[in-house]
């Protein structure tokens, strides 16, 4: 019997938005379980409410059966014929980015008054990361990330220690964690990033030397929680505008996530380099044939993640300081934040520490802290700590497994 992984989080967002006259946009890496979401998890809801099975029109635009309903002036026409009546009706369309004149269509749908609909697209080329501007106000997107720490765990038969070793290196995509053996992982893992997640960019956006974009990639991938500078490690004939499309298709198909630095004294941006992280630890593991699985830039990108579900704007800070050098003299350092935290008034500053063996490692860690001169929250996450603690300074000191494990783990 084939496990259920419950979404349950983003099931609640769907839920939290029916009927507010918005286009419910889930969008997200391809297979991230977008579409056992909306068909399956939130049809389910809609029966288990009372919602007559005639009033649930379901179109998977993906499907070869469905190809003809791409065009608009079939889609259209089939989806007004499905009103029988003056009763709610959802529509939950898949893929909904291959269906031609997309925004016309469901802004048409969007303005009956009897007609609740959600979508999932996967690629942010189409669906335009600005989702209120391409839908003219009326978008309303939930992104949708593979599986968290926590969603995987629902699943895992194991420990959590076991479990974390299995997720840092497999990751989160639903069909990869539901396998049995390493092997079929693995396997699954390498087709889907050539077949689909490859195939899928080189389509869309016409690439000639697909080896270009596949060596770039392969130096993205070897550089997780480090700066990187994409135009500075370029050793072949690629320009510098031909590096950022191919980090743009990148970041459009939701492989990878930029992350700015900022200057926390500066209050400002700084430019390149900058940190990119994978949506997904077992496609950047499968892309360098799981040579590189250093725990350090692994947690690190998981806990980035954690912190994109939950919602937050991530940055990465940076901080200039001087202090005397060892002839006295005025020195200037930069210091890191690993992530600078913001969801509306709420703003933390994170250190990812996989150990703090010593009491140097601790103030190591700490140090970037205290040169901050705010009240807002600074938190130490680490994987040898027993339980979480306040230090002498307030700063909190806690194990990744809380912070995974528990959604409410900043507030403690």
């Amino acid at each position: 019997m084939v496990k259920e992984i419950k979404r349950d989080y983003y099931l609640e967002q769907l839920i939290k938005r029916e009927g507010n006259g918005l286009i419910k946009i889930v969008t997200g890496i391809r297979r991230c379980g977008k579409s056992y979401l909306l068909r399956t998890l939130f049809k389910n809801h809609l029966l288990e409410n009372g919602v007559d099975e005639k009033h649930i029109i379901e179109m998977a635009f993906d499907l070869f059966d469905n190809i003809e309903y791409r065009d608009p002036k079939i889609f259209y026409p089939w989806a007004k014929e499905q009103l029988q009546d003056n009763e709610k009706y959802y529509f939950l369309l898949d893929e909904v980015q291959l269906l031609d004149e997309f925004v016309s269509v469901l802004n048409g749908l969007a303005d009956k008054k009897n007609c609740d609909v959600f979508v999932t697209g996967s690629n942010a080329k189409f669906l335009s990361r600005d989702i209120a501007t391409e839908f003219g106000g009326r978008g309303d997107e939930i992104h949708m990330y593979p599986l968290s720490f926590s969603e995987f765990m629902s699943c895992y038969d194991g420990n959590k220690y076991d479990g974390w070793n299995e997720y840092i290196t497999y990751g989160g995509i639903p069909l990869v964690v539901l396998a049995e053996t390493d092997e079929q992982k693995m396997n699954l893992l390498d087709n889907l990033f050539q077949e689909t997640y490859i195939s899928d960019i080189v389509k869309r956006n016409k690439i000639r030397n697909v080896g270009e974009m596949e060596s770039l990639l392969d130096v993205l991938a070897s550089a997780i929680g480090a700066l990187t500078n994409p135009n500075s490690v370029n050793n072949s004939k690629i320009t510098a505008t031909t590096i950022t499309k191919y980090i743009e298709y990148l970041e459009d198909s939701f492989l990878i996530e930029e992350a700015n630095r900022y200057d926390i004294k500066g209050k400002s941006y700084i430019g390149t380099p900058l940190k990119y992280y994978f949506m997904d630890m077992g496609l950047r593991n499968s892309r360098i044939h799981y040579r590189q699985l250093e725990v350090t830039h692994s947690m690190e990108n998981v806990i980035y993640n954690e912190l994109r579900m939950r919602g937050f704007h991530v940055d990465v800070g940076n901080l200039t300081v001087v202090e005397k050098g060892k002839d006295t003299k005025p020195v200037k350092k930069q210091l890191e934040v690993d992530f600078i935290c913001n969801k509306g008034s709420k703003k933390y500053y994170i250190q990812s520490a996989y150990m703090l063996e010593t009491e140097a490692k601790m103030a190591q860690e700490i140090r970037p802290f205290l040169k901050i001169n705010d009240s807002f929250k600074k938190i130490v996450i680490t994987s040898d700590i027993p339980k979480p603690f306040y230090n002498d300074q307030g700063i909190l000191i806690m194990n990744v497994y809380d912070f995974l494990l528990n959604a409410d783990s900043l507030e403690l």
